[in-house]
């Protein structure tokens, strides 16, 4: 399987618009649509579309945030489309993103952060080995960072 991260640029912005998480897990995440009005607005965001043999699978947004202590490379968003969700594209595109955020910012922790009644979100993390640091963010959302 061929994984390639591109920005969302004018050409695929309509597609990265209309990706949507299962039912049972939108009051974890925003939309794309509002994730993307947010990266407009804070030019910290950037906001990508994850591609799995060509074709649009996810979405994830990141950033390097200089205000926080020394600066923090964060996974802001990361979302699988329903119709991609229990074939592996979670893994393989956290993965990908890891990887990326590593050469991208040559940073030594990457941070995120999840709802702690999200337990599959944080089982996968987990096993990217992601651990709870015991801080919270804006929106009461468990921070969990991975050394890298």
């Amino acid at each position: 399987m061929s994984i390639e991260i591109h920005d969302v640029t004018k050409e695929n912005e309509k597609a990265v618009s209309q990706l949507c998480v299962a039912k049972e897990q939108k009051r974890f995440i925003e939309t794309p649509e509002e994730c993307l009005q947010e990266a407009k607005d804070d030019l910290h965001y950037h906001p990508v579309g994850l591609y799995a043999d060509q074709q649009l699978v996810g979405f994830a947004m990141y950033g390097f945030f200089p205000h926080e202590d020394e600066g923090r490379v964060w996974i802001d968003r990361f979302l699988i489309d329903a119709k991609f969700q229990g074939h592996g594209f979670g893994k393989n595109m956290l993965q990908a993103l890891i990887t990326k955020l590593t050469e991208e910012y040559k940073c030594r922790k990457i941070y995120l952060s999840v709802y702690e009644d999200n337990p599959k979100a944080i089982y996968l993390y987990q096993k990217f080995g992601f651990q709870f640091n015991g801080e919270l963010d804006v929106h009461n959302e468990k921070i969990m960072v991975k050394a890298v």
